[in-house]
């Protein structure tokens, strides 16, 4: 069956159809997924009734499969393999969490507007989400197109943000929601990294705006001045013209391009429903400021 792309949006992300990703993909169909990968930003594959080690093994054509980060809990009793993020709503034990359970708070957060793993120095390349149970109503996911972002800032705009580097922490997006339950350990093994504010896509060419919910501020600039800046590109990046919203089906799975697109999960009644979601995470090469700005990133380290 040859693979059929259609769009969902009119800037970007697609369907795929016409790949089973519970069977090994062939040289020639990922080269077609790779490709339209690069093209819109976020792919939907649907009827993917995928395991844990058929998204592990379609993930790792696309680099390595970073282990899955720990912030809550020195040795926490995990549902699902160390390769995987278990971003759902259930514990080990296979019940709803209670309103207090830390890793439900910590999810929380994933309602804001933020890219995967740039509180990483070496951050995310891409992220891949397999719905294996959805609620009966909303906890749907929106992607904003970056790169169509930035091309729709004004000139001047783009002059005086495009050698800027940020700070980004992930303590400081859980802050946001006024959640700060975190050892001291995981603090020490998260420390804040810098990430340029622009990045260019290595494949395509095409710059992006790079941001988060994790930025603290902006490298050199007044505090206050950095995150109105911050504030005003999240608004504009998040216009209704560069969001696709997916509302999600059982056994959809989605990639999407960190390097590209930013995104947010919608709330749903997460006392009472479950959304079990597994996702895997493919990393990057290098840091972004030592990729963009390899000088900059020499003289500072």
């Amino acid at each position: 069956m040859a693979i059929s792309i259609t769009p969902l949006h009119p800037v970007f992300a697609a369907e795929v159809r016409g790949v089973d990703l519970t069977q090994p993909v062939d040289d020639a169909a990922f080269a077609e997924t790779e490709a339209a990968f690069h093209r819109y930003g976020v792919l939907v594959f649907p009827d993917q009734p995928v395991t844990d080690a058929q998204q592990v093994d379609f993930s790792a054509l696309f680099g390595p499969v970073i282990t899955a980060t720990q912030y809550h809990r020195d040795q926490p009793e995990r549902r699902v393999p160390d390769n995987i993020s278990d971003i759902s709503n259930i514990g080990p034990d296979g019940e709803l969490m209670a309103p207090d359970d830390e890793r439900r708070m910590h999810h929380k957060a994933n309602e804001l507007w933020h890219t995967d793993g740039t509180f990483k120095h070496v951050p995310a390349r891409c992220s891949l989400l397999s719905a294996r149970e959805i609620p009966k109503a909303d906890g749907n996911t929106e992607f904003a197109d970056m790169r169509a972002a930035y091309d729709a800032l004004p000139e001047d705009r783009k002059r005086e943000i495009d050698d800027l580097v940020v700070e980004h922490s992930i303590f400081h997006s859980r802050e946001k929601i006024g959640f700060s339950g975190y050892t001291e350990a995981a603090r020490a093994g998260l420390p804040p990294v810098n990430q340029v504010l622009v990045r260019t896509h290595p494949a395509t060419g095409r710059k992006a705006l790079y941001l988060a919910s994790h930025i603290t501020h902006v490298i050199g600039w007044p505090e206050e001045k950095g995150r109105r800046l911050i504030d005003h590109l999240t608004e504009h990046a998040t216009q209704p013209d560069f969001v696709y919203r997916h509302r999600w089906r059982p056994h959809d799975l989605v990639l999407w391009d960190n390097r590209c697109t930013m995104h947010r999960a919608r709330p749903y009644d997460d006392l009472r429903e479950r959304r079990v979601m597994h996702r895997t995470t493919v990393s990057d090469e290098v840091n972004s400021v030592e990729r963009e700005q390899p000088d900059r990133a020499a003289a500072a380290g």
